[in-house]
């Protein structure tokens, strides 16, 4: 099956990071134990829909993390996990300004040039999925439920919009602790309606601009929200 067929649209690239993290994922939960071997090359690409070439790649970024290793003839086989460094973004401490801070200014300098290049790559599907999360956005308000969930899902839809894997890997790699909102609320894990307002209002700034293909409106409101974001999160932080 054709990769690009197989994921409505998506490069290649960001389908090689997904094969590799469901595979990571597997491996991790014990799914498959040291020293199983994992399916066949034809099975992956069967059970995850993408071409042999994209599940090459996977293999390839599995191995390179040291959790799998090819053998000639024999298959691609787990191997026992080898301790390494703490993953980044994984230590942010939420109660500290600092963390918080540290963090939405290395996503301006990654997401501000994100939104511009989906201004101007995006394809129509991609254009209609970042539509379809910013509305995602609002329904969470509008019904009072916890929006970190799709607000993430938001910026991954604007990186993937890029067709430039690197940003797909990048926000991939922060994870949930690129909306590091929750933390910063009261129990139910949300802010008040003002703030979230706020945010869905930036937000569709941000989607309008790369909507009618105006990378410079889109760098500029990609980047008023994260500044906007450092200055309430000191706010809110101040006020806990």
């Amino acid at each position: 099956m054709d990769a690009q067929n197989a994921a409505g649209g998506q490069t290649s690239g960001t389908l090689v990071v997904q094969v590799a993290n469901a595979l990571r994922n597997a491996i991790l939960k014990g799914e498959y134990k040291i020293g199983d071997k994992l399916p066949s090359e034809a099975r992956l690409t069967e059970v995850h829909g993408v071409s042999r070439t994209v599940v090459r790649e996977a293999i390839a970024a599995l191995r390179s993390d040291g959790l799998v290793e090819p053998r000639r003839g024999a298959g691609v086989f787990v191997l026992e996990p080898v301790a390494a460094p703490g993953l980044p973004f994984q230590n942010v401490d939420h109660a500290r300004i600092s963390s918080i801070i540290e963090l939405l200014e290395l996503r301006g300098a990654v997401e501000v040039e994100a939104a511009a290049l989906a201004a101007v790559r995006r394809s129509p599907a991609q254009e209609e999925t970042i539509l379809e999360r910013h509305r995602a956005v609002g329904e969470c308000i509008a019904n009072g439920k916890p929006t970190s969930t799709a607000d993430f899902a938001l910026h991954e839809a604007i990186a993937e919009a890029t067709n430039n894997p690197r940003f797909v890997e990048f926000m991939a790699l922060m994870g949930p602790n690129a909306i590091p909102r929750a933390a910063l609320a009261g129990a139910d894990g949300e802010a008040s309606d003002a703030y979230l307002s706020q945010i869905h209002e930036e937000h569709g700034r941000i989607v309008s601009a790369i909507s009618n293909g105006d990378a410079q409106a889109a760098r500029e409101a990609m980047r008023a929200h994260l500044q906007g974001s450092q200055g309430r999160y000191r706010v809110l932080l101040q006020n806990k």
